[in-house]
Order: C-alpha cells, then sequence, then structure tokens
C-alpha cells in the first residue's frame, strides 16, 4: 500500500510541473518594454503582462528614423503546450515553434520545419535585461542572431 501512495505523489507532483509549463503566467519576466541597437537599427520588443493563456508582443526595428522591419508575436497555450507564433512583416503567413524546453528565467521554442530561424531562445539573467536568440541550419552548418536588450519606459 505505501508504494502505491508513493507512486501517486510522484504522478501528481509530474503533472503538476507539466501543468507550470503550459502556463503562460510563469513568463512574466518577459512583460514589458526591451530595446536593443545593433550599429545604429534600434530594435525594441513589447510584450503584454501574461495571462493564463496567452501573452502579446510586436517586435519593430528602425534604421535612419524609417521601420525596416516588423513582427506580430504571441506567446500562446494552444491546447497541446506552449507556442510561440510569429508573424513578420515579410511572411504572408504566421509561423509557429513549439515548445522545447523551459528554466527559471529562460524558454526555448523550435521548429525545425522551418527554413530559419529553427530555434528561438529568450534569457534573462537581470530583471532589467532580456536575451533573444534565433538560431538554426543555413547551408549546413548552424548560423545564429542574438538579440540583447535592455528594459526601457513603455510609451
Amino acid at each position: 500500500m505505501m508504494k502505491w501512495c508513493v507512486v501517486l505523489f510522484v504522478l501528481c507532483v509530474s503533472l503538476h510541473a507539466q501543468d507550470a509549463k503550459s502556463s503562460v503566467n510563469s513568463l512574466g519576466w518577459i512583460s514589458g518594454c526591451w530595446e536593443g541597437n545593433d550599429n545604429g537599427a534600434v530594435t525594441t520588443e513589447r510584450w503584454t503582462r501574461p495571462t493564463e493563456n496567452m501573452m502579446l508582443g510586436m517586435s519593430q526595428t528602425i534604421r535612419n528614423g524609417k521601420t525596416v522591419s516588423f513582427e506580430f508575436l504571441r506567446i500562446a497555450n494552444n491546447g497541446q503546450g506552449l507556442a510561440y507564433i510569429a508573424k513578420p512583416s515579410d511572411a504572408q503567413t504566421e509561423t509557429p515553434f513549439a515548445f522545447a524546453k523551459m528554466g527559471e528565467r529562460e524558454i526555448v521554442f523550435e521548429n525545425m520545419k522551418h527554413d530559419f530561424p529553427q530555434r528561438i531562445i529568450y534569457r534573462s539573467d537581470k530583471p532589467d535585461s532580456l536575451f533573444a536568440r534565433i538560431e538554426g541550419m543555413q547551408n549546413g552548418k548552424l548560423e545564429g542572431m542574438d538579440f540583447p536588450m535592455k528594459r526601457v519606459k513603455c510609451e
């Protein structure tokens, strides 16, 4: 009888851990306004406060006073777990990236069928910094782009 209780307890703990990973609420560290500057190209990301099932985001890159790219973003629980859905300015359709793994202040999404990127990573080592990375295979080798950002006042 005692072994059954231990198995049930482990099962309950495992299910609770999965529930936590399927809730967008745990991503509050991403919410807010962020900005990075890469040789004069200023990229801003704005993320809403998370709810249990969704966060909305927007990214805009400005160079010489003109928007050169933008992207509508969301992190949502699609009923099968978390997904990152991106709709860039140059794409006709949105692209989903499935949840791959999560740490305390890091989350990784993947879509290995997408051309580039195939992986999207968000990480925060400090309260006022956010690090985003996109990566994937191009011409047989792993390529990546880093987007270090600092918290800025939302306008």
